[in-house]
């Protein structure tokens, strides 16, 4: 039986507050050295495990901080290597284009995106952290036509579409250690059912240790990828649904802790068919069992899966911005 959105349950942040490490050498947009700040972000924490294992990012580039919209946008199209650091808040009017071969970070707690979200489209090698998107007037990180991509320890609600929406032929993709809050459409993986020959055999992506805190539906949504792997996350006071696997998709749902989410996984969505879901060692707290079906592909990578019990509390001291 397939199931349909519902209802929609928010639920209030919770402050994000951990140091983290400076960058060395960093500049200004205008070149100039920027002052030394303890609270910076680093360009990378450690690195992404899963299918986005082996994004580097702007590693190897320049470094530069910028402060408003328009530097911004200077340093994430260009067409050179760079790690960005965002220092205030960028207010975009429109969904701004990312280029290949970039790091957007965050300092500290202090980057933030508003008004609209970010683009990675036709790019390779992207990593995108430590920030916080707030009110976005359409998705607040897009993803198409891209691969070697990573979203890592950000802060998402409020954006008017998805929070983060993976489609068109991307694939290799790592989202991890995210925090998404007062959002209903919360990460779609495949955009439409009838995308299937761009779709098939791609759409390879790696969710683990994110917050979906509240969030009413598509956490994630899948078509067409197999396998997909939702990893050691923590779903609180899910409103609608938590995964759905649809479309010939095939999902490992392994090792999250769900809590106050009456329907964790399962098959079909609206009209979309059913596809395969495969769930493994996860803990229920006032939850329902969920819906499994048919076989996924194994999962092409070595990891160690945290126990599903313990997942709470490293995801919420652990998720977000500031916690890197």
């Amino acid at each position: 039986m397939r199931r349909t959105s519902a209802r929609f349950t928010l639920t209030g942040a919770a402050a994000a507050t951990a140091a983290v490490m400076a960058i060395a050498g960093a500049t200004t947009a205008s070149g100039a050295p920027a002052p030394a700040d303890p609270g910076a972000a680093a360009a990378a924490a450690a690195a992404p495990i899963g299918f986005g294992a082996g994004t580097t990012g702007g590693a190897g580039g320049t470094t530069v901080t910028v402060t408003n919209a328009s530097a911004f946008k200077t340093a994430v199209q260009s067409g050179s290597a760079q790690i960005v650091r965002v220092n205030g808040t960028i207010a975009l009017t429109e969904m701004t284009k990312v280029a290949s071969n970039k790091t957007i970070v965050g300092v500290g707690t202090a980057g933030k995106i508003t008004g609209s979200g970010l683009n990675v489209a036709n790019a390779t090698n992207v990593i995108i952290q430590n920030l916080t998107f707030t009110g976005s007037n359409d998705d607040a990180i897009n993803v198409q036509y891209s691969t070697r991509v990573w979203i890592d320890h950000n802060d998402i609600s409020g954006a008017k579409d998805g929070a983060v929406d993976i489609k068109r032929a991307s694939t290799n993709i790592t989202v991890s250690w995210n925090r998404t809050h007062d959002q209903d459409k919360n990460m779609l993986l495949g955009h439409s059912d009838d995308n299937a020959s761009e779709d098939t055999g791609k759409l390879k992506v790696t969710y683990d240790h994110n917050w979906f805190d509240g969030t009413n539906q598509r956490n994630p949504r899948v078509r067409f990828g197999n396998p997909v792997h939702v990893l050691n996350n923590y779903f609180s006071d899910i409103g609608s649904y938590g995964v759905a696997s649809t479309e010939n998709a095939g999902v490992l749902v392994e090792g999250n802790y769900f809590e106050n989410t009456d329907d964790p996984y399962h098959l079909g969505e609206g009209d979309s068919d059913e596809g395969s879901l495969v769930a493994r060692n996860n803990y229920f707290a006032n939850s329902g069992s969920g819906r499994t079906g048919g076989s996924v592909a194994s999962i092409p990578y070595g990891y160690t899966a945290q126990s599903a019990s313990s997942v709470k509390a490293s995801v919420t001291a652990g998720a977000g911005v500031g916690k890197i």
